[in-house]
């Protein structure tokens, strides 16, 4: 039996009782009307680990596991919110909406304890049992997701699945789904085959930092067919999570138009006809031209994209953009003359606006990267200049994207102009965010320099591939997802949520992926679901003895290869493989 304050996410409340509600050969499962999808996955949970049959129950009978939909509980605790009634009699899940009832059998799994994570019963196993109590929840924001980026290193399909059950596991309801870049196309989009043929593998990849000397010569690749997405956007859904689909424009294209020359800006004095899958990290320079035999490419593209991904939002990049070929074109400085623009961050800025408005006539939003609101002016980056590569560690001091208050000074760029409906991922801090949301766009807060899990999470020399900034799992739980600029004004309503960004430069394997990001994603599970105080108050020693005492025996029962509070094991290590530490990383926020 587990133990109610080990719970994670923390719930709203928990009032414990004497007792406990015993999980036998006779306890039956009852679903009331609308839960019966909800039962399935109890059942499909629960049975495997437990061995124990859960028969149906036509009513609401003690010895039974009941599942109820109750409407009337959502103005209290909204779609994902959840009552758990356990007595020595029964148990009963009661939410306004599926979802709900989906997080409650979550909390119950934890309540059984580690045993229940397993996926057959265990010989002379525990006795099954349910503390009894009265349990109230309810997430603090509606977006709580994971990044994956499997455009760089490709995670295979049974992968992907397994990430999405951990997502459930910690009640994060969003995959945001990194399927194109530079090194990288993972999508099949049957009316342009090049796009898998050629832009999804590459020749061989660097081994660590694009400062790395050591290379891996081994061709890398692979894609999802439509199929498999669809297999992946279902089984999601089956979690009550949202799968949310990148596809980048109009940077990080260069897979793209290795596959489809035309695609390039090819009178800039480059032969988009050499150009290969990048090898490397970093940003390439290579970008798609302006043209309206581009804007056709991807629409045709996207619109087989919004038939795999029934997802509201489309997230279309648009971050880390070198102008550099725009400038050099021909073609792209008569298409800035003939819209009247002032510059080439307002071309990306309209070329994005077409896309947005193009998604939002089918009824989907666009979601892309801060950059996005750059609308003309001095560049979204200042390292994007002539013939530089970019690194793939950005600290945020780089960047000009400003808001009044802590986050920074007055915003300089000009606002692009975005479609109504369009969101921002606000990753170089929060001024994206704010400069965002008082600009009528929600926004989802996650900045690197406190939630991109392929940092390093400790200082120490044993680190693998020491990327970036250090964030240990405290840093991360003291994290606070609304800007103090939005904190306690109306415009804190446009905080969607946050999530955590896991980039794949280095993350080569499923282990190395779980490794980076646990137990730092558990942490961004309880700032993202449960009302915490603010984070010079946040009780971390309390979240760490949680996680010592209920919530990594958990992960070992889900097979998650963790990095372990006392440092990496020696096979988690990476010796020689060179990251790139960056010194003097600014204070958290």
């Amino acid at each position: 039996m587990g133990d109610p304050t080990g719970l994670i996410p923390a719930p709203l409340s928990v009032r414990t009782e004497s007792g406990h509600f015993p999980l036998t050969s006779e306890t039956l499962l009852h679903a009331g009307p609308g839960a019966e999808r909800a039962a399935r996955r109890l059942r499909a949970e629960l049975s495997p680990p437990t061995g124990l049959p859960l028969p149906p129950a036509p009513e609401p009978v003690d010895g039974a596991l009941c599942l109820l939909l109750d409407p009337g509980l959502h103005q209290r605790l909204g779609d994902e919110g959840y009552l758990l009634d356990v007595t020595p009699e029964r148990a009963t899940l009661t939410a306004a909406a599926e979802p709900g009832l989906h997080w409650a059998v979550q909390t119950l799994r934890q309540l059984l304890g580690p045993a229940a994570y397993r996926r057959a019963p265990l010989p002379g196993g525990p006795d099954w049992s349910l503390p009894a109590l009265h349990l109230a929840d309810a997430p603090r924001f509606r977006w709580r997701g994971l990044m994956l980026d499997v455009a760089r290193h490709f995670m295979p399909k049974d992968g992907v699945l397994r990430v999405l059950d951990l997502l459930a596991a910690h009640k994060l309801n969003v995959l945001h789904f990194h399927l194109t870049d530079d090194q990288g196309w993972r999508i099949e989009v049957r009316g342009k085959p090049r796009l898998t043929e050629v832009a999804s593998w590459r020749e061989r990849s660097r081994l660590g930092h694009r400062a790395s000397p050591l290379w891996d010569p081994r061709p890398h690749g692979g894609y999802y067919t439509q199929e498999d997405l669809r297999e992946i956007v279902a089984y999601a859904a089956e979690r009550q999570i949202t799968v949310v689909p990148e596809i980048d424009i109009p940077g990080h294209s260069q897979a793209a138009i290795a596959a489809y020359p035309e695609l390039g800006n090819r009178d800039a004095g480059v032969d988009t006809a050499e150009l290969g899958v990048w090898t490397d990290w970093g940003i390439s320079t290579h970008l798609l031209a302006p043209s309206e035999e581009v804007l056709r490419f991807y629409e045709e593209v996207l619109e087989e994209v919004l038939e795999i991904f029934p997802s509201p939002y489309v997230h279309l990049g648009g971050d880390e953009c070198p102008k550099d070929e725009w400038r050099a074109s021909p073609s792209a400085q008569a298409r800035l003359a003939e819209l009247g623009l002032p510059d080439e961050n307002a071309l990306q800025a309209w070329m994005l606006r077409h896309f947005g408005e193009w998604l939002a006539a089918r009824g989907r939003r666009l979601v892309g990267w801060d950059e996005i609101l750059q609308g003309e002016g001095e560049d979204a980056d200042p390292r994007t200049a002539a013939g530089a590569v970019v690194p793939d560690a950005r600290p945020s001091s780089a960047s000009p994207l400003r808001a009044d208050g802590p986050s920074g000074e007055a915003y300089a760029p000009v606002l692009a102009d975005l479609p109504d409906g369009a969101a921002v991922s606000s990753w170089r801090g929060y001024a994206g965010g704010v400069a965002a949301a008082r600009a009528g766009h929600d926004v989802v807060i996650c900045p690197e320099q406190q939630v991109y899990f392929d940092h390093r999470q400790d200082a120490g020399e044993d680190e693998p591939v020491p990327i970036g900034y250090v964030r240990t799992l405290a840093d991360v739980y003291r994290f606070e997802p609304v800007p103090p600029e939005l904190a306690g004004t109306e415009l804190a309503a446009r905080v969607l949520g946050t999530q955590a960004t896991m980039w794949a430069e280095c993350t080569e394997t499923p282990q190395r992926v779980d490794y980076q990001l646990f137990p730092r994603l558990v942490a961004l599970a309880e700032v993202a679901w449960s009302q915490l105080p603010a984070p010079g108050q946040r009780d971390v020693e309390g979240f760490e003895r949680r996680m010592e005492r209920a919530h990594y025996p958990r992960l070992d029962a889900m097979g998650v290869n963790y990095r372990p509070p006392s440092g990496p094991y020696p096979w988690q290590r990476r010796p020689g493989v060179l990251g790139r530490p960056i010194d003097g990383a600014p204070p958290i926020v």
